[in-house]
Formats: structure tokens, C-alpha cells, sequence
């Protein structure tokens, strides 16, 4: 499929003529030249916290844990008494433990606030490309209607086209999401005392 019109039989395609997939290419292309960026931009608490996070969060990082904590615990309890490090109840390997817990909840939580913000340019980028996608969808419905019209296609006025054409409100919109999702308050909450 192409972006322009096909060629007659017999007579290859018009040089400028672009696959779907060169152009879904190019935008892929720029996606990843945007988180490029701002990956780059990341400070260095950012990219501490992303790779503490990325390295507990692989499996071999797990599976070292349970081997470094069965061999601590059977070293403390079956070890001749003169050379255990830590005896039951094992008070450095619950105080080695919590701080790392400490330190691993703290990378993580960095990591994910870099995340969400992210997520949140990524959001905002794909609220922008609909608006502005509806904004020209209105602008091309006006000019079809009026071709319409001027070729004698259309008769009368389509009242839902009188509707779709007029420009989304963002504002409207998100009062009345925040609406429908609003829960009903309980019927003893809204009654009035006696």
C-alpha cells in the first residue's frame, strides 16, 4: 500500500511514491531518537537508580541472594562454634538484609519516578498528536462538506456533521470523564436531618 495514488497498469510506481512501512519506520525511528534524548538528559541519580534497579531486577541477582543466604545460614549453624560469624538468630544477616531492603526500596522508587515521568511526557506528546489529529479531522469534514456542496453531492444540512465539526473542548471533555467515574455518594451521606 502506498501514500500515493497507484500507478497505471504497465508503468512502475512514481519515484516519491513511500510504503506504509517507510513512513511507520520513520516515526519508530524518531520515537527512539526522543527517548535517546531524554535518556541522555537523565541525571546521575537517575542513571544510578536505573541500573541498581535493572540489575535487581534479573533473575540472577534473585538466585545469588538464595545461595549467599542458604550458605550464611548453614555456615552459622553447622561451622565448629570458634569460627561462625554470626550464630542463630543471625543478628548481621537480618541487620545486612534490612538495610539492603532500605537501599533496594529507595533505587527502585528513584527509578520509577524517572519512569513515570517519562510516561507522563510520553502521555501529554499522545494527547497532543489526538488533538491536533481531531483538529484537522474537523478541518477536512468542512472542506468535504463544502465540496459536497458545491459539486451538488449534498442536500441539506447533516446535523452530525454540524456536530463532528465543531472543535473538541479538552476541558468539556475531561469534566465529563471526571463525571462518569465519579462515585455516587451513599443515600444516608446525602439526606438532609430532620
Amino acid at each position: 500500500m502506498t501514500t500515493s495514488a497507484p500507478a497505471p497498469p504497465g508503468r512502475p510506481p512514481p519515484p516519491d511514491a513511500r510504503h506504509v512501512a517507510d513512513v511507520t519506520r520513520a516515526n519508530v525511528e524518531a520515537m527512539r531518537h526522543l527517548d535517546e534524548l531524554q535518556t541522555r538528559k537523565r541525571s546521575f541519580a537517575d542513571r544510578v537508580a536505573d541500573l541498581v534497579a535493572r540489575a535487581c531486577g534479573h533473575i540472577v541477582f534473585v538466585l545469588t541472594h538464595f545461595v549467599a543466604l542458604v550458605a550464611w545460614v548453614l555456615w552459622n549453624t553447622l561451622a565448629p562454634e570458634e569460627v561462625r560469624i554470626d550464630p542463630f538468630p543471625f543478628t548481621f544477616l537480618t541487620m545486612w538484609a534490612s538495610v539492603e531492603a532500605i537501599f533496594l526500596s529507595s533505587f527502585v522508587l528513584i527509578s520509577q519516578n524517572y519512569q513515570m515521568r517519562m510516561s507522563e511526557r510520553r502521555n501529554q506528546l499522545d494527547l497532543q498528536i489526538n488533538l491536533l489529529a481531531e483538529q484537522e479531522n474537523s478541518k477536512m469534514l468542512l472542506l468535504l462538506e463544502e465540496i459536497a456542496r458545491r459539486v451538488g453531492a449534498l442536500e441539506g444540512d447533516d446535523p452530525e456533521v454540524g456536530v463532528l465539526v465543531q472543535a473538541a473542548e479538552p476541558d468539556m471533555l475531561a469534566r465529563q470523564i471526571d463525571e462518569a467515574y465519579e462515585e455516587p455518594a451513599p443515600a444516608a451521606a446525602t439526606r438532609a436531618p430532620r
